[in-house]
């Protein structure tokens, strides 16, 4: 007994054994050998699934288009390997290399307005008043149903001389109601690029309202206070607080547009002529209608070179700065 009340008022008295309890460094509870927060093994486990579908979705594709690349593969028939003479015949193709530069000029006519109107959409659906939530429903409606379906609308409205947009701009006196859209490369572009802007402004209004409703409500009100305009609000604690929000919005819709093709597809099949390629058109003739798909895959990996320099290079101009 009187040994059981000396190491209960003495905590650090060796027992008989000579083990000397481990305590925690504050609490004097047993340490344990892992964290609650943090288990290593539960912490594999839970990454494990995207781990592997990052290996067989990405990493494995890239290293068979890569092989693809090194070989005069024609789809259908016997393979050898060239080394790298598709990634020089992809080069000095004058169709790929303005296919690339379309695309580059069709992104930067299309992300400043997706950028914008999905702001505007954002400021004005991210309050809880009264048929906001309906307003939300209609802005984002367009992008659930997708560039596909829109682009195929787009082409029944825009024919010369039975679809509703001639019919509309000729009631008006704008034009004579023969307006060939689909058939002009610059009318083309800019008709595509005005459905684009509509299509997919709604993710980005997502994005940027989640991101506004989670400042916190009384940093407006201590703006109010100190007599803040509605501007300098938004410009002064809006914007700073939803940068990383503008950020990944612009990487998507960047991303998105590098990769544009359903609606160049649908609306124009890339012409006139060559004027409406884009680079994934591009790629898309060259494996399933000239069936070489060794050139075609050097063309796809320097595309993505392409996009990784830029997505790099966003997140570098858009990073935080301390």
């Amino acid at each position: 007994m009187n040994t059981t009340l000396k190491a209960a008022k003495h905590p650090g008295h060796r027992t008989r054994t000579g083990a000397r309890p481990r305590t925690g460094p504050r609490t004097g509870a047993p340490r344990q050998s892992g964290t609650l927060t943090h288990p290593p093994r539960t912490g594999l486990l839970l990454v494990s699934p995207a781990v592997l579908f990052v290996l067989v979705f990405v990493f494995a594709p890239l290293v068979v288009a890569l092989f693809i690349s090194l070989t005069d593969f024609p789809l259908i028939g016997p393979y050898h390997f060239v080394g790298l003479k598709n990634y020089a015949t992809a080069w000095s193709d004058p169709v790929f290399g303005r296919s690339i530069l379309y695309t580059l000029l069709y992104t930067a006519l299309v992300t400043p307005p997706i950028l914008a109107l999905g702001y505007g959409l954002a400021v004005l659906v991210r309050s809880n008043r009264r048929g906001a939530t309906l307003l939300r429903t209609i802005f984002f409606l367009p992008f659930v149903i997708g560039l596909s379906t829109i682009s195929f609308v787009t082409f029944l409205e825009a024919q010369p001389t039975s679809g509703t947009l001639n019919t509309i701009l000729e009631s008006l006196g704008i034009t004579d109601g023969t307006t060939p859209w689909l058939t002009d490369g610059p009318l083309a572009t800019g008709l595509i690029v005005v459905m684009v802007i509509w299509g997919t402004s709604g993710l980005t209004m997502v994005l940027l309202m989640s991101a506004m409703q989670g400042i916190p409500q009384e940093v407006y009100e201590s703006a109010e206070l100190d007599g803040a305009g509605w501007w300098r609000t938004e410009r002064h604690i809006t914007l700073p607080m939803v940068r990383r929000a503008i950020a990944l919005s612009t990487v998507i819709s960047v991303i998105g547009s590098l990769l544009a093709f359903p609606q160049f597809y649908v609306l124009t099949q890339g012409g006139p002529g060559s004027e409406t390629t884009t680079a994934v058109m591009s790629l898309y003739r060259r494996a399933f209608v000239d069936l070489q798909l060794g050139a075609s895959s050097a063309m796809s990996l320097i595309l993505v070179a392409i996009i990784a320099v830029i997505a790099a290079l966003q997140f570098w101009l858009l990073r935080e700065k301390d």
